[in-house]
């Protein structure tokens, strides 16, 4: 017969901590995992779960103690090594509030490094709640089993953040209708650019393809959703590492 705590030796709980993990490394969770892990999940001392934080790779842990001070738990073993994930970037125009975090639940599940929402000339006009994009990431990282958590910052204009691009990165801007613009290159360390409902403004076009760093790419015929293309456009970057070569 299987024991409720053998069931959960199986590792079927995934959650993201901050604390450093090795083995005997005591975990403190934040209220709201506790709550998870007790009053949701419906666990106990003595039951097993997964834990990872970015940096150390992905531990077993046992609950060690379940009361009004909190949930402590106890790294045991270490099950995968930190490894190098992609180093891609998502700059995203700010849409309506569904598709934005639809878009970042879906990004961060395609391993995304960073997300950039930024405000341009058709951008909708209300200001993403970092906090609330970071709490999505977070969950969809514990669900999707990847060890590190996509950062999310704040918005900005774009052409703020074009201001100080890093030298030697490539931003592959999806630019519909421009007979120039090819299918995305396979990039290792890279940018996806990604324009707002109705596309971008006319001036902005003429500022973007003066840029020395962008490639104007093509997702295909067909004009896509904004949330659609940054997945398919993150697709279509990682495809020979990511999508045809992973071994995981």
């Amino acid at each position: 017969m299987t024991t409720p705590s053998s069931q959960a030796d199986h590792g079927s709980i995934r959650l993201h901590v901050s604390a450093p993990l090795g083995a005997g490394a005591s975990v403190l969770l934040e209220e709201r995992q506790a709550r998870y892990l007790g009053t949701v999940m419906r666990r106990s001392a003595g039951d097993r779960l997964r834990l990872f934080n970015g940096q150390d790779g992905e531990w077993r842990a046992v609950i060690r103690d379940m009361g009004k001070r909190g949930v402590r738990l106890e790294a045991e073993t270490q099950i995968r090594p930190q490894i190098a994930e992609p180093d891609l970037w998502l700059l995203l125009s700010i849409i309506k509030r569904d598709a934005l975090e639809w878009a970042v639940e879906k990004a961060t599940e395609l391993g995304v490094a960073e997300i950039h929402p930024v405000v341009t000339a058709r951008s909708q006009p209300a200001r993403p709640n970092p906090e609330r994009l970071a709490a999505i990431a977070v969950e969809a990282a514990e669900q999707c089993e990847r060890l590190s958590i996509p950062r999310i910052h704040a918005a900005q204009p774009l052409e703020n953040l074009l201001r100080g691009w890093p030298e030697g990165r490539p931003l592959v801007a999806a630019i519909e209708r421009d007979g120039a613009a090819t299918a995305p290159p396979p990039l290792v360390s890279g940018a996806l650019l990604v324009g707002p409902e109705g596309g971008f403004d006319p001036r902005e076009l003429d500022v973007l393809r003066r840029l020395p760093f962008l490639v104007a790419a093509s997702l295909g015929a067909r004009i896509l959703r904004a949330e659609t293309a940054a997945i398919v456009g993150l697709a279509l970057l990682q495809r020979p590492s990511e999508f045809l070569n992973n071994d995981a």
